[in-house]
């Protein structure tokens, strides 16, 4: 058979195309077990996450040189702490050689043989003569086949996929340790007297009410950051507004060959800047004023100073309802003034309580409130020397 013969029965499209099926397929139920793996080891019949909850005590010291044991629990995502197999198949090679070994000799053997003799005589001489043929021939054939086909398939663990991940992350976000019990001990960790424990439990109790004001005062901060923020942009939005009316108050002026009128008009725009301006830096504290004040909601408060730039004739004019910002900035204005309350009021709720701890820290008797009368205490009468003669000085 010739070597071309060799390949003829060789199907070289399922000889390469039949492992990458196979790790094709692989590939598939690779995915389908790391997907039942979060399924099963993630989440509960339920859907919810299944957690492994874990216990541990901490100490934290108090101001008052006592100290807190506290029971603490923690539930953390299975899949957060367990190694999740996501088994992939990175690399699939192909190595296919065949080797065609022909080789052909042919050999036959036959042995063939003859003899004579004889005899003659050449004068005096006689001379015998003998002989003898032979034949040998020989024919071998022989032939060699070899083929390798060769697969090598590589797979790797790619770890948490990157959608998990962020799973995990969020689930992180809103996991956090929870207090269970609390008890209140010495520095040293030892109980305490029945006494010292009832003045630390107020103590402990004060300090957490000053948490949650802290809390309130931070949150009444940040709303009232943001409406003054928003009385800002409106300021912005009015001035801008007042520019353009500005430019087009200039481009209509035909008869104005010295430029008076542009000028007045110029000087004008000057002065509701500088009025919006001086707004939009002092708004905090113009805040403060007006909600001290008990402003009037129906109308923009005369305090903020503002001025509007009336576009028929160039000139300047106390800022009313005709204005493009006035009604959202009379909104936000009543706004404003409602968190500034909210402010003040959680300020001095805190400070309030403040006093009250460290009151009860020193042992001192709390301050007498505002609204009551406190009379001062009755002077001993004392007898006054008379002048000699009844004169101031002594002298008639």
């Amino acid at each position: 058979m010739s070597v071309a013969e060799q390949f003829a029965g060789l199907n070289i499209q399922n000889l390469i195309s039949g492992p990458l099926t196979a790790a094709a397929d692989a590939s598939i139920s690779l995915a389908r077990s790391t997907a039942e793996f979060i399924n099963d080891v993630g989440f509960d019949a339920n859907g919810k996450i299944r957690t492994a909850d874990f216990g541990y005590q901490r100490r934290t010291a108090n101001e008052d040189g006592t100290s807190n044991l506290e029971e603490m629990k923690v539930a953390v995502p299975m899949l957060a702490i367990v190694p999740i197999p996501n088994l992939q198949i990175d690399e699939v090679n192909i190595l296919f050689d065949m080797e065609v070994k022909q080789s052909e000799k042919s050999e036959s053997a036959k042995d063939l043989s003859a003899s004579i003799s004889g005899s003659a005589k050449f004068g005096p001489v006689k001379v015998n003569i003998s002989g003898s043929v032979s034949s040998h021939e020989s024919n071998t054939r022989s032939s060699d086949n070899s083929a390798k086909y060769h697969v090598d398939v590589r797979a790797t663990n790619h770890g948490t996929p990157e959608g998990l991940s962020r799973v995990l992350d969020m689930m992180a976000v809103c996991i956090s340790p929870m207090l269970v019990s609390s008890d209140i001990k010495d520095g040293n960790g030892q109980a305490l007297p029945d006494n010292a424990k009832a003045k630390a439990e107020k103590l402990k109790q004060l300090r957490a009410e000053i948490q949650g004001l802290e809390n309130r005062l931070d949150a009444s901060k940040n709303s009232l950051d943001s409406t003054i923020q928003r009385m800002k942009n409106l300021a912005v939005a009015q001035q801008n507004a007042y520019q353009a009316d500005h430019t087009r108050f200039l481009n209509t002026l035909k008869d104005d060959p010295d430029g008076t009128k542009a000028d007045e008009a110029s000087a004008a725009m000057d002065k509701v800047n500088s009025a919006w301006t001086n707004f939009r830096n002092q708004t905090a504290e113009l805040v403060k004023v007006l909600a001290d004040s008990k402003p009037n909601n129906n109308t923009v408060s005369d305090l903020f100073g503002l001025l509007a730039f009336k576009s028929k004739d160039g000139t300047t004019d106390k800022y009313g309802t005709s204005e493009s910002q006035y009604s959202a900035l009379l909104s936000v204005q009543s706004s404003v003034v409602e968190a500034q309350n909210n402010y003040d009021g959680a300020e001095a709720d805190l400070l309030a309580k403040k006093v009250d701890y460290n009151n009860a820290v020193s042992g001192a008797t709390p301050a007498i409130a505002a609204n009551d009368e406190q009379k001062p205490a009755p002077t001993p009468a004392t007898t006054q020397p008379k002048p000699v003669n009844g004169g101031a000085n002594g002298k008639p």
